[in-house]
């Protein structure tokens, strides 16, 4: 039976001594229909993704509707500037997955290599600015439900407050989460491209994990302005 598999192995050549072939998956009779298999697959996952915060950002403006003023003094709490930075980072690993993409589809190793290095570093970059974020609501008592103390008495004596502060963490820790897997996808990726798996020819997890990183930036665009700008 392995030998009727590998009769029909379709093998994608490399286009250089520095790559490597890649063989399609015996389940598919084509390399089109592993790509085109592989993606609509991911971008049924990635709208069980957008479900996944859609019911985060509906909780949002349920209580917003219902606590203007508890949003409006818990906004008042969050550094947007940190937050803008966040984008900042955000965006411009946006373009640089882009790049690194295109790179990958031209098999231009090193650049991708490159570009895929400096999305990891926004990657990482926008983790440690979240962390002294955090550090600094912890410091100041405003944690989520019952470990919201409010030290400094910076919510007053609104209603809701430690339920603000539940939908923050919440939205933003999970939003995190996903920063740190698309990291971890980023740097198997760079792995694999530095052995030469990726080129003209095959680039399909790359694609992939750009795909996934966009979606992560373009959630984050969201719960900036909403969370720091709209209260």
């Amino acid at each position: 039976m392995s030998n009727d598999h590998d009769s029909h192995a379709v093998v994608l050549p490399a286009p250089g001594p520095e790559f490597l072939p890649h063989t399609v998956a015996h389940h598919f009779d084509t390399s089109e229909q592993e790509f085109q298999a592989a993606k609509l697959g991911f971008w049924l996952f990635l709208a069980t993704e957008i479900l996944l915060f859609g019911g985060l950002f509906a909780a949002y403006f349920y209580f917003h509707e219902n606590y203007p003023e508890t949003f409006k003094r818990g906004g008042a709490q969050l550094n947007w500037i940190l937050g803008a930075l966040n984008t900042t980072v955000l965006l411009i690993s946006s373009w640089t997955m882009a790049m690194g993409v295109r790179s990958a589809q031209t098999s231009q190793k090193r650049k991708m290599l490159l570009y895929l290095g400096l999305t990891a570093l926004g990657a990482v970059t926008f983790l440690v600015v979240k962390f002294f974020e955090y550090k600094a609501k912890y410091d100041h008592g405003l944690m989520p439900g019952r470990f919201f103390t409010d030290e400094h008495g910076l919510m007053g004596d609104v209603p809701f407050a430690p339920q603000f502060f539940s939908i923050y963490f919440t939205a933003t820790g999970l939003h995190g989460l996903h920063v740190l897997v698309g990291l971890c996808l980023i740097l198997w990726i760079i792995k694999g491209g530095a052995r030469g798996r990726f080129h003209a020819n095959y680039y399909l997890p790359v694609d992939l994990v750009g795909l996934y990183w966009h979606l992560v930036d373009l959630i984050w665009i969201f719960l900036f302005p909403l969370l720091y700008l709209v209260p």
